[in-house]
Formats: C-alpha cells, structure tokens, sequence
C-alpha cells in the first residue's frame, strides 16, 4: 500500500484516537496536577456590647477573579498522588517501619482506601477473567456437540446473562441472595441458620461478585470461542480420532492451540472490563465490604463537593494499571507475532 493511500486510510481512524483518546487523557493528567483555588479569606473585628471578635468570611469577587484566571486551579504536581487517598506514600512507609511481618503490613495496608479498593480490583481481576475463559469454552464446546434442533435453544439461553445490564444482573442476584430470597432462604435452611446473610461477611461478599462476575462475562468468551470452532480443521481432528486420541487430547493438542489466539483476545479484553469492576458493587450495595478504583472515581465524584482533582488522580493510577496489566500478555502476542512472520 502507498503511503499516500495509507495515510489517508488511516485518518479517520486516528482523528478518532487522537480525540476520544489522547486528548481526554492528557486533560485527566493535567487535572489530576491541579487543585481548586483556595478561597479568598476576608477576617474583620465585630465589635459589640460586650467587646470585640474577629469574624471570617469569603471574599466572592477576589475568589472569582483568581478562580476565572486560574480555571485549571493551583498547581499540586504530585501531591495528590501521594496523599492519604491515594498512594499514601508516608503512611506506607510508617507501616513497613512498624510492622513485624509481612501479613502485619498487608493487613493494616488494607485500612488505606486506594490499597483496599486495588487488593478486591486485582482479585476480581485474576479470579474472574481465567474461570470466565474456562467456563466460555466449556460451554462452547458443550454446544458445538449438540445437534442442530436443540443448539440454536441453548445458544440462545447461553447469552442471557451476556444480555441483561450489569446493573439489572446484579440487582437480580442481590435481591436473590437477600434474607428473604430464594437463595437467602435455601442457604438458611441448607446451614439451619436463620442469621446467615451473604451481605453480612466481607469474604462472602467477595466470592458472591465474582460469581456474578463471571456468570455475567462467560457468554463472552462462549460466543468467541464457538465461533473459533467453527474453523476448527476438520482433517487434523480426523487424524487425531484415526489415530487414536482420546477426546481430552483432542481437546488438548488440537483444539486449544487452535483457540489459543482467541484465548488471548479475550483475555485482553476481560482484564480491560473486569479492572473496571463497578456495576456490581452498586448493585450489590456492597461498599462496606468491597471498593474498586472505579468506585472510588464515582465517590470522588459524587455528593455535594466534587472531587475533580481526587478523581483524575486515581483515573490515571487506573490507566498505568491496566497498561502494567496487559503488558505481558501484549509482548507475548508480539513475539508471537514477530515469529510468524
């Protein structure tokens, strides 16, 4: 291709990133660097009937006109990063001072509220993303076994979950699991304990979003790997059945290395989504036991005083996580990449 008809080509495309991508990430980094401006303070002496105090009020007009020529705010650089909300760089170092073992420092991290929201964000990550995987292909290769007159059913009941919004799917399971629901109720009678509740545990709590997680995300992986195969070479599966392979090494040196692209790509794209676990846990109400950085983004943001500079630190905390995240499975597909070629 010419690099004249590459170019323009790929215009349209790069319009695109440069602005819905770059352009909000370069103005989250610069937001997350400035704080609002501070307030003009005016203090005068009130004098009365019975003497004189000083009284202190806002200035409206000079705070305007510094807020008007400073509409980005004062410049912090880093210190929101390292605060108490976020990295909470003094606090960790107190800590690691202070404690006597590693499972001492760990657990008084957890009492930090970024620390927190990354340890439950991280285990949602690795727990959900490779169960999701596992349980897509198992059900696709389930399906692709079927005949024809009862496949497109189970196709169809297969993707529900993927369907329903997150939100809805979450309120749906939390209403299910509530006292008074049908699994409330039969994990009650199950345990013959009429004050067990799977809102009122923390570990509980954990292991019902990531059910949900990955009950919500496997139809995903189910769709893509079905499709796979339906390329699945024909003459190689015969040659393993004429050989001799049972339907596990079927599975497993012919199938799988077939998918492992697939695998990949679904890969990427779930660590993306399940890095940003937030539906659930509003769902759920579960924010006494489980934060996400996504969630703390929405508290920052939500209330009477908005936290812009708060919520822009830890937006771009969020993207050097996923970039630190994908980097290993991104250089195993260059490499892979670079080998083909």
């Amino acid at each position: 291709m010419k690099h004249k008809t590459f170019f323009w080509f790929f215009l349209p495309t790069g319009l695109a990133m440069l602005l819905f991508i770059f352009l909000p990430i370069v103005s989250v980094i610069s937001q997350s660097m400035h704080v609002p401006v501070d307030a003009v303070l005016i203090t005068v002496e009130e004098c009365g009937p019975f003497g004189c105090k000083p009284s202190t009020t806002i200035d409206q007009e000079a705070t305007q006109i510094l807020r008007d020529a400073n509409p980005l705010g004062q410049w912090a650089g880093l210190e929101i990063y390292l605060d108490r909300s976020h990295l909470a760089v003094a606090e960790v170092s107190e800590l690691w001072r202070n404690s006597e073992s590693w499972g001492a420092f760990f657990n008084r991290l957890g009492n930090l509220p970024f620390y927190r929201a990354m340890g439950f964000t991280l285990t949602y990550t690795f727990v959900v993303t490779p169960l999701m995987i596992v349980l897509g292909l198992i059900i696709a290769l389930a399906v692709n076994t079927l005949s024809s007159w009862v496949k497109g059913l189970v196709i169809f009941f297969s993707l529900l979950p993927f369907i329903v919004t997150p939100l809805v799917g979450s309120l749906i399971l939390f209403w299910m699991i509530d006292a008074r629901g049908v699994v409330g109720s039969l994990i009650q009678w199950v345990f013959n304990d009429p004050t067990l509740s799977l809102k009122a545990s923390t570990p509980l709590t954990w292991v019902t979003l990531m059910v949900y997680g990955v009950w919500h995300s496997a139809p995903f992986a189910f769709v893509i790997f079905y499709a796979g195969l339906q390329t699945l070479p024909q003459d190689t599966l015969e040659s393993a059945v004429i050989d001799g392979a049972s339907r596990w090494q079927r599975i497993r040196y012919v199938v799988i290395p077939h998918l492992t692209p697939l695998v990949t790509f679904v890969a990427l794209i779930q660590l993306m989504d399940n890095f940003r676990v937030f539906e659930p846990i509003v769902g759920f109400n579960a924010e006494a036991h489980a934060t996400s950085l996504s969630w703390i983004i929405y508290n920052d943001l939500s209330g009477e005083q908005r936290l812009l500079t708060s919520a822009a630190s830890t937006s771009v905390l969020t993207i050097l996580c996923v970039a630190i995240l994908l980097s290993p499975v991104l250089m195993r597909t260059w490499r892979d990449f670079n080998g083909k070629s």
